[in-house]
């Protein structure tokens, strides 16, 4: 069914009876198998649209808690697109990559000034709003709409990949560009049986249930019977992996200053990572440059460090972070990037994801239990 080179991956489509047969066996197993999740009770391109936005690089069981918080904050374009930044990042807080928040309300505003509140159905439209790309127009377009959009992320290249024994490497150009070309090829297959909005959520499904990443549950599969990878035995070593990288080492100093019951916070620069986000005093002893090397607006001068109350570690992409989180005292911050605030409002705040694993166990630091 496919060619496949190392050098130039090419997607050979089947014949229209086995591709008619592939796209009944895996609806008929998706109306049986998929998993309920509340996105999917939606025709609303709103809602499947935040959804879509917080499922990227983040586990389906963190979104069920922050899908509905999020649209319960910002029922709608409008409420989005007006909202503040502050707002919509405090709501985001704790699911990382803000630049999604932030990309959400700037297309919001887009959508409410430039089409009505209403969003857009074609596809150059909605590709040209902030933040949006090929996957997520066509995921919104095609699952709320049932429009013939192609789609392709990390479950549906993976099936691609072992189906037609694409060998190629994970998120490769000429792997994707062969991906995309399934895709296209499949959800334009004009069957009422098989809508697109099946038709991709059951390929996204098939790759998240049964063709894992690893231990694929190849006897398990609805359309194992024609998948090439699986008959040529190495189903399981597709999509090659990409070269590993070594992690980037970064230590970090964060200072923990409470006064009258009150914690000392700051908050980040408007550009850069995390832009806008809440935390504690925090510089970078060795590293990158992912923090700061000392403290905003004089802060350090007023601040000064005392005993080391634990050590944890975080991670950002491919960084390794070590913090040494020490109390400290400070009179006066003398910045206009810092409060004082008790402990509930931290916890309220758009908190960087380091932050919040420390505004958990603020209480106990103060009552000087300890770590």
């Amino acid at each position: 069914m496919a060619q496949t080179a190392a050098s130039d991956l090419t997607f050979e489509a089947p014949d229209e009876e086995v591709a008619r047969e592939i796209r009944s066996a895996l609806a008929e197993w998706f109306h049986h198998e998929q998993r309920d999740l509340p996105w999917r009770r939606t025709r609303d391109p709103y809602a499947v649209w935040i959804s879509e936005a917080m499922l990227q690089q983040t586990r389906v069981e963190v979104v069920l808690d922050y899908w509905p918080r999020f649209l319960r904050a910002f029922p709608d374009v409008h409420a989005l697109a007006r909202a503040t930044d502050e707002a919509v990042l405090e709501a985001w807080s704790g699911l990382g990559y803000y630049r999604r928040a932030r990309a959400l309300q700037a297309a919001a505003r887009v959508i409410d000034e430039e089409h009505g509140g209403v969003f857009p159905t074609d596809h150059d439209e909605v590709l040209a709003l902030p933040g949006v790309g090929p996957y997520t127009a066509g995921a919104v377009l095609s699952i709320a709409l049932d429009l013939p959009e192609p789609i392709v992320d990390g479950n549906v290249e993976r099936v691609f990949a072992r189906l037609f024994h694409l060998d190629g490497v994970r998120g490769s150009g000429p792997l994707m560009r062969a991906a995309w070309s399934a895709a296209r090829y499949f959800v334009a297959r004009e069957d009422d049986r098989v809508p697109p909005r099946v038709w991709n959520q059951a390929l996204m499904e098939l790759g998240a249930l049964v063709c894992t990443p690893r231990g694929p549950r190849c006897g398990a599969c609805p359309v194992g019977e024609w998948c090439a990878g699986r008959a040529a035995g190495v189903a399981d070593d597709l999509p090659r992996p990409k070269p590993k990288r070594p992690p980037v080492e970064v230590r970090l100093e964060t200072y923990l200053a409470e006064r009258d019951g009150r914690w000392l916070v700051v908050q980040r620069p408007e550009e850069g990572l995390m832009a806008g986000m809440w935390e504690f005093p925090t510089v970078e002893v060795d590293g990158p440059g992912l923090f700061p090397g000392e403290l905003p607006g004089g802060l350090g001068a007023r601040l000064e460090p005392a005993e080391e109350l634990t050590t944890m570690r975080h991670g950002i992409t491919k960084h390794r972070i070590t913090v040494s989180v020490r109390r400290a005292t400070c009179a006066d911050p003398g910045s206009k990037s810092a409060r004082w605030l008790e402990a509930p409002e931290v916890r309220e705040l758009a908190l960087t994801g380091m932050a919040r694993k420390l505004a958990e166990r603020l209480d106990a630091w103060e009552s000087g239990l300890g770590a």
